[in-house]
């Protein structure tokens, strides 16, 4: 059992285990300033030093712009739900997941307030804590919401240094589950906009199977590279190659709209079978830990970026 599977014994063990763990992220993160833990983490995560004051790779100018272009509707449009608002006034309500249930108290996370259909429950603070449901019967509700009251209490801002997600005001939402005919969660596009326009796109495929990453460009070519956690093999990433999404067009034009607002945005969109869904817009890939390899591909699209 490791330590953060403490939380789950009592209320002592949440306690001991949020103790160890403020302990662990004082030691690892709250204790160093902005640049230097910048500076070290990503040496340690792209294995070549990060030059802030002439950044040149796109992921040391992800870092630059972490820093120094920070404008408060970042804060808004990186909170998923507080995005929603943006996107139903400037896009319209039929691009959004449907929202069935939203609470700031993980209390409030119980069967009987929880929908009778498949739905995704999720932080809207942060990245990676969510809970896909299917049938609420067959669940550990008191897990799951020990699970949120973790997520409730941090704060993603100290991981990667993201300056807009320190003051989102963290909230479980609760979205319909997408599926597509065959009752299979549909692939994620994630379009990266660079000065305002779709450079490539990157496909999460087949996400509860294969779990692939596919690249491409604008006409639907595979790109030869990978975008990823240095700790994936990138030969194992690529999966077998897709035809286009029915609203590709759609969503390269939707992207590049809301890309107005950054100098770099990643745009996410959703397509089952033909119905186009937003996901999420994303300042920073990875939080510009992520590596892209061969690495002329980070130099490439760097000397794209125009920041100042």
């Amino acid at each position: 059992m490791s330590i953060l599977d403490l939380k789950y014994k009592g209320q002592i063990g949440y306690f001991v285990t949020n103790i160890l763990y403020e302990i662990y992220r004082f030691l690892k993160y709250y204790r160093f300033k902005d640049i230097p833990y910048l500076k070290s983490k990503f040496l340690r995560m792209q294995g070549y030093p990060l030059n802030m004051d002439q950044p040149k790779s796109l992921n040391e100018k992800l870092q630059w712009l972490k820093l120094y272009d920070r404008r408060p509707i970042y804060t808004t449009l990186a909170d998923k739900y507080g995005v929603r608002d943006y996107i139903r006034e400037q896009f319209g309500e039929d691009l959004l997941i449907p929202l069935l249930y939203e609470t700031l108290d993980y209390k409030d996370i119980v069967p009987e307030n929880l929908p009778n259909e498949p739905f995704i429950l999720k932080a809207n603070h942060d990245s990676g804590s969510f809970v896909i449901v299917r049938d609420k019967s067959k669940v550990d509700w008191k897990k799951v919401q020990i699970d949120c009251r973790w997520w409730l209490s941090k704060n993603y801002y100290w991981i990667d240094r993201e300056w807009q997600y320190k003051e989102i005001q963290p909230r479980i939402i609760v979205e319909k589950l997408l599926m597509d005919k065959n009752g299979k969660i549909p692939n994620d596009y994630k379009l990266h906009c660079i000065n305002g326009k779709v450079e490539f796109i990157y496909v999460a495929v087949d996400r509860e199977g294969t779990n692939k990453r596919n690249i491409y460009d604008l006409n639907w070519n595979p790109l030869p590279f990978t975008f990823a956690n240095k700790f994936k093999d990138p030969a194992k990433l690529r999966g077998s190659e897709i035809e286009p999404p029915q609203t590709l067009k759609r969503m390269i034009e939707l992207s590049e709209k809301m890309a107005e607002l950054f100098a770099y945005v990643r745009v996410d969109f959703y397509d089952v079978d033909g119905t186009l869904y937003f996901g999420e817009i994303t300042q920073c890939h990875g939080g510009g830990f992520d590596q892209m390899r061969p690495i002329e591909w980070d130099y490439k699209f760097g000397e794209m970026l125009n920041i100042g």
